[in-house]
């Protein structure tokens, strides 16, 4: 992956999948480009959903694998044990589950692991800030993030989707790697807001068009795996297509 001059960290649904003609258009532009491009897939799925949905798309086996919001990574060899050391200091997941049972409306959802503690509400949006305001209270150490005006992820103190990327860029990354960050939804934004070259695809989340801009955020007209496309051109290919 270090010897890759070039970098696409992207989520998955909503982003690179979801347009079956962008992503066929997309993957077809990268095998004829006259460089290589490393893949990193940053999903809120854990780790055998993400698989799944690599296989069911025929999706190309990512470089490295970010999944549970920015909690766990995974390369060839297995999973990243000092981010993973680093996941599991302060974190009270039993405490966050206890305290939700006092906010009925909240769903939990049923994962595999206890990597992140997450939630849906449907009938009564209100109640995650007012959750969000009791782990405060309860001074939980947690990360919490709100998308999609329904889904509720909490968090280890020291992770996110923008933490997990970053450690990646500065671990496993070419030192000058030419990058571009995808994201459609509210678990997007801390690394869309890393200040590299990032794209919001067309059919983004309400709480995207919010996002305060910065240089080079690029916001795509076109959905999914176009969008990507269509920022990939602006970002790069004029730029470095002999590269």
């Amino acid at each position: 992956m270090k010897q890759k001059k070039f970098m696409l960290a992207t989520d998955l649904d909503g982003t690179l999948v979801g347009n079956e003609e962008g992503l066929a258009d997309l993957l077809a532009y990268y095998d004829g480009a006259p460089y290589e491009v490393a893949l990193v897939y940053v999903t809120g799925r854990h780790l055998d959903s993400a698989k799944s949905l690599i296989k069911e798309v025929s999706l190309p086996i990512p470089d490295l694998l970010i999944t549970d919001v920015g909690t766990a990574i995974y390369h060839h060899d297995g999973e990243d044990s000092d981010w993973k050391q680093k996941m599991n200091e302060h974190w009270l997941p039993d405490r966050i589950v206890e305290i939700a049972t006092d906010f009925p409306e909240l769903k939990r959802q049923q994962l595999p692991n206890d990597y992140r503690v997450s939630y849906t509400v449907d009938s009564n949006p209100s109640a995650a800030g007012k959750f969000k305001k009791r782990l405060e209270q309860e001074g939980i150490p947690h990360t919490f993030i709100f998308s999609s005006n329904r889904d509720i992820d909490v968090l280890p103190p020291s992770s996110g989707k923008g933490r997990a990327l970053k450690y990646v860029i500065e671990r496993y990354a070419a030192p000058d790697v030419k990058l571009l960050i995808a994201g459609d939804s509210g678990n997007d934004i801390d690394m869309l807001s890393l200040g590299h070259p990032a794209v919001i695809v067309g059919n983004a989340q309400p709480e995207l068009l919010d996002m305060v801009d910065h240089p080079n955020l690029f916001r795509a007209k076109t959905h999914c795996a176009a969008g990507i496309h269509e920022a990939w051109v602006h970002f790069y290919d004029k730029k470095d297509k002999h590269a």
